[in-house]
């Protein structure tokens, strides 16, 4: 140990222990940044606090590491709050290290003071100030505990920018521990509970499984598609917890939440749910957009609530069966319970239930097939989406930003394996973190192809960070679907008011111009016939790429708040053929 070790220092050398590789940053606390990258951590230097918290954010729903972001105390602090508190519903490990001012100078009015722990408090876990030299190793390996274990979510430490300049003293306990993965801490309800989730599932007329953002955590969801397999269950999931299961998979019923509206695959999946005598939920909230306003589930059936959050359990539906746990943990014990089973009814039911799920993707197809059949100009984005997925490759990670963007991705494309990342902010759905959060995925996985589809309303509140990709070369395909309007405001207005406020509407502006400014490529498209060209050629390049697609302003998704007001409302086909 040098003699002239400080603690800015240790600071950097616990991040190193902990397996940190990237701190998202813009140079301060100095200190700490300048020691980090003098033991080789690399500082992605964003451009805005928000975006950088956004890009963390990314970085650990990615990589299944606990990413590390840093700021200036005062205003750099309270744009780190919106990241944050995403990363708070989200659940999402995120460790924020925040420049305090001086000791000698606190509750002194200095420059750029404020109440950080007031300011954090609602946005995270934990919440800490490190007062003394002596305790930093303490605090930097209790910071990645919290945001890495039980329900995982960001926790912040506090630095004032005096003591990070102090010699560090000689630790009498050295910490050796690695606490830069997550989940830290896998546990699983007893086998009283596991054994008594098996007999409803395996007794169940029509169980179903619905399953959220908790089920993508590391091992989750192999675990679910070998329960899937096993006890030959259908499953569902939420926005966020798409990609949990192959879509492929006959027994996938694709996202349901809020598109249950005419030309969506929720208008005949949802029936699934509605008819199940048994629903297990697992990794999910059971949140408003999760469950399309709490009226998805059936008051009738019996509810098994999986989740590491006992407080989530029984929030919204009461639970059967409790099961509190971790996501892979449980289910793998759960399937292998399951063999020991009689599932020769589910079994001798299974052709059958393939076929209802076959033909309800079928009629989504045909759906949709009419709606590109048009041709139109402006382009709909389905077939963008259309498009975009005959490029989709298992390790493609698709991200996009909040509104309309999240719901194209998460209801026109398919996941091709089980774990397959579609990355939505649907903690708080802030728009602007579509492409920062690509950022951070890109950097988690390098060598797999990462797209960011934005809207042109939420991509106004990011555009500087294609700066970052280019200066950082980091190769993210950004759709840009132009459109010219606030689409999500402009239609929810309508239905609700019937006409819509002057924000709604744009300027035209020209991204292409505005990304070839800071040196990215650009390309613009407007024809059905130029897309795919456009996306390969950018796929291909492995390098920063934008792609500002033209699009139909008057197009949206198939949400049940547009069912009978804005789309005519018809009978679902899926209802009205014998099954």
């Amino acid at each position: 140990m040098s003699a002239d070790e400080t603690v800015a220092t240790r600071v950097a050398q616990a991040l190193k222990r902990h397996g940190v590789e990237l701190i998202f940053a813009q140079s301060l606390p100095s200190a700490v940044i300048l020691a980090a990258e003098a033991v080789g951590i690399r500082q992605i230097a964003y451009r805005q606090e928000n975006m950088g918290g956004a890009m963390a954010d990314g970085y650990a729903r990615r990589s299944g590491r606990i990413a590390v972001v840093a700021a200036q105390n005062g205003p750099a602090a309270t744009l780190l709050v919106p990241p944050l508190a995403e990363a708070l519903k989200a659940s999402v490990p995120i460790v924020a290290l925040v420049q305090e001012v001086e000791r000698p100078q606190f509750d002194r009015n200095a420059f750029q003071e404020l109440d950080h722990v007031g300011l954090f408090q609602p946005c995270a876990k934990w919440v800490r100030r490190v007062i003394t030299a002596e305790r930093v190793d303490d605090y930097v390996d209790a910071a990645f505990t919290v945001a890495g274990s039980g329900r995982p979510g960001p926790a912040v430490l506090l630095l004032p920018a005096d003591l990070l300049r102090e010699p560090a003293p000689k630790s009498l306990h050295p910490r050796l521990a690695t606490l830069g993965s997550w989940p830290i801490d896998r546990s699983r309800p007893g086998d009283a509970a596991i054994a008594a989730a098996a007999e409803l599932l395996a007794e169940a007329r029509l169980p179903v499984v619905m399953a959220g953002g908790g089920v993508l955590t590391t091992g989750a969801p192999q675990a679910l598609a070998r329960l899937q397999e096993t006890a030959h269950l259908p499953v569902v999931t939420t926005a966020m917890g798409k990609g949990a299961v192959s879509e492929t998979h006959p027994l996938s019923l694709g996202v349901l939440g809020p598109l249950t509206g005419p030309g969506s695959l929720g208008r005949y999946s949802r029936q699934f749910l509605e008819e199940a005598d048994v629903i297990l939920l697992v990794g999910t909230r059971t949140n408003q957009n999760g469950t399309d306003s709490w009226r998805s589930l059936p008051r009738f059936a019996r509810i098994i609530h999986l989740d590491v959050d006992p407080g989530e359990i029984g929030r919204n539906y009461e639970a059967a069966l409790r099961l509190v746990g971790d996501a892979a943990e449980t289910l793998n014990v759960l399937a292998e319970v399951l063999t020991s089973r009689d599932l020769s009814q589910r079994r001798a039911g299974r052709e059958k239930l393939e076929r209802q799920i076959a033909r309800t993707r079928a009629a989504f197809e045909a759906d949709r097939g009419t709606i590109l059949a048009r041709n139109a100009t402006p382009l709909r984005p389905e077939r963008i989406m259309t498009e975009l997925q005959n490029c989709l490759t298992p390790e493609m990670t698709v991200v996009a930003d909040a509104s309309y963007s999240s719901m194209w991705v998460v209801g026109q494309l398919t996941a091709l394996k089980p774990g397959q990342r579609f990355l939505t902010p649907r903690g708080l759905a802030g728009l602007g973190w579509g492409l920062p959060m690509a950022i951070g995925a890109k950097l988690a996985e390098p060598q797999a192809p990462v797209v960011a589809l934005v809207g042109d309303g939420g991509f106004a509140h990011s555009w500087a960070e294609l700066e970052t990709m280019v200066r950082l070369g980091i190769g993210v395909t950004v759709i840009v679907l132009n459109n010219g309007v606030l689409g999500y405001q402009k239609d929810a207005e309508t239905v609700k008011f019937g006409h819509y406020t002057s924000a709604c509407h744009f300027a035209p502006v020209d991204h292409t111009a505005i990304a070839r400014a800071c040196g990215c490529n650009a390309m613009k498209v407007e024809r059905t016939e130029d897309v795919m060209p456009a996306l390969r050629g950018a796929l291909s390049a492995d390098a920063p790429w934008l792609i500002d697609i033209a699009t139909d302003p008057d197009a949206h998704p198939s949400l049940s708040l547009f069912d009978g007001t804005l789309d005519r409302s018809e009978p679902s086909r899926f209802a009205m053929e014998e099954v």
